[in-house]
């Protein structure tokens, strides 16, 4: 899963955080809320890791638990993306890595039914959306 930069944003690509940082990783991001197991914080080569950005604790206990549904879940999260303290790390982490790469590491074994397609799309809406 990857999206491509623009004149207005990062070139983003979504790994996960058990395989080796690859020289070209640019700005790497953990987007778990919850530390990956079994992995030493040395051996991660996390540039960041903003909290801010990862489903609340609530809303991944629920998820994990067998409920709500994908697209449930994926609206709630969306829902939580929209508050201040999200906007605010999103606008913080684009500015950091700006046209670069951003590589989003996630211990979750299938980033595709997980809420990383939601972040990734959150990273890459129109920037002046920040400002709302």
């Amino acid at each position: 899963m990857s999206r491509r930069g623009t004149a207005d944003g990062p070139t983003i690509s979504v790994r996960r955080v058990y395989e080796p940082a690859e020289p070209d990783d640019g700005l790497r991001v953990l987007v778990d809320r919850l530390w990956p197991r079994g992995l030493a914080k040395a051996d991660a080569r996390l540039d960041d890791w903003p909290k801010e950005l990862t489903p609340s604790t609530e809303l991944r206990r629920a998820w994990h638990a067998g409920g709500p549904a994908e697209d449930v879940f994926r609206a709630r999260y969306r829902d939580e993306l929209d508050t201040a303290p999200a906007r605010a790390a999103r606008s913080a982490l684009l500015t950091r890595v700006g046209d670069g790469r951003l590589t989003l590491l996630t211990a979750v074994r299938d980033p595709e039914h997980s809420h990383v397609p939601v972040l990734v799309a959150y990273l890459g809406e129109d920037r002046r959306e920040d400002h709302r």
